[in-house]
């Protein structure tokens, strides 16, 4: 089934040259990165985990979302989901690739990866995320590849692949799960000691996951003749309805509690995001605008009638997919880092080389998702001859 990604008109060819322009010129500030050390980033000593953390957190819940659409296909026998499961699972092998190579370019230099095989450490959290990152991309692979092999020969897959997906259901809300705890067992970061981490996580990946998915689909059906069809559209955006309001619900949970409570270490947090701190306020309209697009895409999601209009559904996908990102891919991480465990407040921005190496990650898993995306669309679209 290769050789489908290697047919296409002049707009995929130039949109895969220009995925590989940013790559290469990524690369290149990568290799400058190696060289200079992770000095050329805005992180230091008090912010250790920046922009490519963020990222590798937020792209751990895109791709547990693929639950949202295998779940109801293969527990509940749900059909309308048939068309669009293994675009889920083929946008969790892109999201999970990402969040490696996310990881591997935060430690700076690169054979400090072969620790975490050479010397395997089972007390520590980030070994089990490695784990569990690991077996998930595998039986996303599998389980999406084999199955659209065996549509294309018009039979049912066996046994064994149903069973690798019944056991991926339950692995992908663990795998987010595990990266929650990453935060969550740090007693020196006010704003990640919550028991409700790992529910905000999944809340906020069953929200954009799904609506990224819509997206996707639209722009599938815009540029080939490949339609997944109204109904799972439809069905997709009451998962992510729920599950942002759900989100939002958690936001609102944590400020009573620190409102209510006063708590300073767990306070200033939340003070330096929201109104600002000493003077400090950089953050400020990042985090209102989270928040005001996140009840605004509540408000047109929840609205059957405005979630059934074609161009509010997407405004409502857009603006959750930006909320979640500045929540959770950016603020998530420099809020648990400013103020420090001394109450010192020391501001971090991504640098340009920093943002450069980030887009040429996201440019890269952009690229796996279109070939991945070609080469489903050209069978299924032979099935359906």
């Amino acid at each position: 089934m290769f050789e489908k990604a290697l047919v296409g008109n002049k707009k995929y060819f130039t949109l895969i040259a220009i995925l590989l322009t940013i790559i290469l010129i990524s690369f290149f500030v990568y290799i400058y990165q190696l060289k200079n050390g992770l000095i050329i980033t805005g992180m230091g000593r008090d912010v250790s985990w920046g922009l490519y953390i963020s990222q590798f957190t937020y792209l751990v819940g895109v791709a547990a979302a693929a639950l949202m659409v295998v779940l109801p296909c293969y527990l509940h026998n749900y059909k309308q989901f048939a068309r669009i499961t293994v675009l889920g699972e083929f946008m969790a092998v892109s999201a999970v690739i990402m969040c490696m190579l996310f990881i591997f370019i935060d430690l700076g230099r690169p054979d400090r990866v072969l620790n975490v095989l050479l010397h395997p450490t089972p007390n520590s959290v980030m070994f089990w995320d490695m784990v569990v990152l690991s077996v998930y991309l595998l039986l996303n692979i599998v389980t999406g590849w084999m199955v659209l092999q065996y549509e294309r020969n018009e039979v049912k897959p066996p046994l064994w692949v149903r069973t690798l997906i019944y056991i991926a259901i339950p692995w992908a809300p663990l795998i987010h799960t595990v990266t929650a705890f990453l935060y969550a067992g740090l007693p020196g970061r006010g704003y990640w000691l919550t028991a409700i981490m790992a529910p905000r996580f999944l809340a906020s990946a069953f929200c954009a996951g799904p609506a990224l998915l819509i997206l996707l689909a639209f722009i599938i059906k815009r540029t080939s003749k490949f339609d997944v069809g109204n109904d799972s559209i439809q069905m997709l955006a009451k998962i992510a309805t729920y599950a942002l309001i759900a989100n939002v619900f958690f936001l609102f949970c944590e400020l009573f509690t620190v409102l209510y409570s006063q708590i300073p270490e767990h306070l200033d947090h939340f003070k330096f995001l929201i109104i600002g701190l000493e003077g400090q306020f950089q953050y400020v309209p990042l985090t209102w605008v989270s928040i005001i697009f996140m009840l605004v895409a509540i408000i047109l999601l929840i609205v059957p009638k405005y979630r059934k209009t074609k161009v509010l559904l997407i405004t409502a996908c857009f603006l959750t997919l930006v909320g979640t990102w500045i929540d959770k891919g950016l603020l998530l991480m420099v809020g648990g880092f400013v103020p420090n465990p001394f109450g010192e407040i020391i501001i971090y921005w991504p640098t340009f080389f920093e943002s450069i190496i980030t887009m040429g990650v996201w440019s890269f898993g952009v690229l796996i998702l279109v070939i991945l995306y070609k080469i489903a669309i050209a069978v299924r679209c032979e099935i359906e001859l």
